[in-house]
């Protein structure tokens, strides 16, 4: 087979994996809901907690699962063992990448139906920059999983390594709680990464009255994509940590 079909293959298998996991698949799933309802009941602001919860789980499948599942493979010896079969080494790693996104589509498809039925959310208003933001969102999220792999440790430490970087950005990233309620220090750290960003983005293509769309979240994206990308790279290990 080409490269392509071994591509698309390998997304197979990882798409089978997944399913075959059914408590692992239940819980990714039902995770963004439960966010969405506990924020939405706590703050009553579900034309923010909509797309901020399909922002977060855009990251979570594209960016926490990549790193954690791509760290645990290469400490278990999964990736050293790869480079011995004829499966190209970009095949595997792009098959993972469109199997992550392939479930992140699905996370913002459900969470955005359930804002709709339950809570009375339109759907984007802007539907092609609904679709630029998620493109660029999903693909920056994916190369910054792969470039950060080179900073866990160990497969023990990825859990822990991997929140430590997501989750404190989220409480001041416009995900759990509006940026605006934040002190002026942590919305100025929070204007430097990418979750507020992609957050800004995906508000703004919902509701462009409530957040104003603008190119420059995407291009903020774009260049942090770019870092993981060369990240990945110049430091991505085959080899177990030792």
């Amino acid at each position: 087979m080409n490269a392509v079909a071994m591509t698309l293959k390998q997304f197979g298998y990882e798409n089978k994996a997944f399913w075959r996991n059914p408590a692992a698949a239940f819980f990714t799933f039902v995770f963004p809901l439960m966010f969405l309802v506990i924020f939405n009941g706590l703050f009553e602001e579900t034309q923010f907690y909509v797309p901020a919860i399909g922002a977060f789980a855009v990251i979570t499948a594209c960016f926490t699962n990549i790193a954690m599942g791509v760290t645990i493979a290469r400490d278990q010896g999964v990736l050293k063992r790869i480079r011995g079969t004829p499966l190209p080494a970009a095949s595997y790693l792009v098959g993972r990448v469109l199997h992550a996104v392939f479930i992140a589509l699905i996370l913002v498809g459900i969470v955005t139906l359930a804002g709709a039925l339950f809570y009375g959310v339109d759907p984007p208003s802007d539907p092609g920059r609904f679709m630029a933001t998620l493109a660029v969102g999903a693909a920056s999220f994916c190369a910054l999983g792969l470039g950060f792999t080179a900073l866990i440790p160990n497969e023990e430490a990825a859990p822990a390594v991997v929140n430590a970087a997501v989750l404190p950005l989220s409480f001041v990233s416009d995900i759990f709680i509006p940026s605006d309620h934040a002190p002026a220090w942590m919305q100025t750290i929070a204007d430097i990464f990418p979750i507020k960003h992609f957050a800004q983005a995906m508000l703004a293509s919902f509701d462009p009255t409530f957040q104003a769309w603008t190119s420059t979240d995407l291009v903020v994206l774009g260049i942090w994509g770019g870092a993981g990308l060369l990240a990945a790279l110049r430091f991505f290990s085959w080899e177990p940590r030792r």
